[in-house]
């Protein structure tokens, strides 16, 4: 077995992603020597002690994350600022700070301003992710063949990139690099809008009257069953990501409504080759995805 990558690795945050970390760092014991999970709720801390999650269990923010030489914030971005506030003067020098989050420019906002002297800011993003949430939604197999996309400032230290990177290849994923920016219209494609249709979509089918809404729920088609398993994604994680991906989500809300309000005229106007075109190309995006072993 390889030597592990960090001697004291602190989980700030032990949802289904800091738990599927915990899991595959325990299975595998070559990411860290020793794990420390920290988390605001007693109920959580006390789960994650009876699954046996880490080797601390530690209520005190500030003393789970002395002497880490890796901490990983795996907590919703609308809290990072608040969070770092509170461990930033406990970090040790040396130390890399990195994240979960699925947005990056709110992430570099609301930590760089406060990141101690020493301490090696690395964000990154694991594309991978299921709608449960909580300590026992965690699977050590979560990220295997998925992505983790790592946004390092333009003055990263190379050494620090490089572990966090080893560290998600060490998780099964596969590794791209992006500037936040891009990072963050790519994911307000790829996630967040598909997210704001899911809930809208469910929203609507609750506002119908009651007897089109139980019709609706006693014979939903697989489409619909679909979208309401994005919808049951998790409401403290979803509202921050809105919120603080607001300008690149909104950029591609426009881009769709326009291009829906196209097929919706085409469908009004009974222009076949419009839609015959429109269905084509969602199927050659379904044909790559399965290609690029993302489907």
């Amino acid at each position: 077995m390889a030597e592990p990558l960090f001697e004291r690795l602190c989980l700030v945050g032990i949802g289904l992603i800091g738990s599927s970390i915990a899991r595959v760092a325990r299975k595998r014991g070559d990411i860290a020597r020793r794990i420390v999970v920290t988390t605001r709720r007693p109920e959580t801390l006390q789960r994650a002690r009876e699954l046996g999650l880490a080797d601390e269990v530690e209520p005190d923010i500030g003393r789970a994350v002395e002497g880490c030489d890796c901490v990983v914030l795996c907590v919703p971005v609308g809290v990072y600022a608040q969070v770092m506030a509170q461990i930033a003067p406990h970090l040790a020098k040396g130390c890399i700070l990195t994240d979960v989050g699925s947005t990056k420019g709110s992430v570099v906002r609301d930590l760089s301003p406060l990141l101690p002297e020493g301490v090696h800011l690395v964000p990154a993003h694991p594309m991978a992710g299921t709608e449960h949430s909580g300590p026992d939604a965690g699977f050590a197999e979560l990220f295997q063949g998925r992505y983790a996309i790592i946004t390092p400032l333009p003055g990263s230290d190379p050494a620090a990139v490089e572990k966090v990177k080893e560290m998600w290849r060490r998780c099964g994923s596969m590794i791209e690099t992006l500037d936040p920016v891009t990072h963050d219209k790519v994911v307000a494609m790829v996630s967040h809008l598909p997210h704001l249709i899911a809930f809208t979509i469910c929203g609507t089918a609750d506002d119908l009257a009651e007897e089109t809404k139980e019709a609706v729920l006693n014979f939903a088609a697989s489409g619909f069953r679909d979208f309401t398993r994005i919808a049951g994604s998790d409401v403290d994680m979803w509202r921050d990501i809105f919120l603080n991906n607001r300008e690149a989500l909104l950029e591609m809300l426009a881009r769709f409504s326009e291009d829906a309000h196209a097929l919706g005229r085409a469908v009004r106007y009974g222009q076949a080759d419009f839609i015959e075109d429109r269905i084509r190309r969602g199927r050659k995006i379904r044909r790559e995805l399965i290609e690029r072993k993302q489907a």
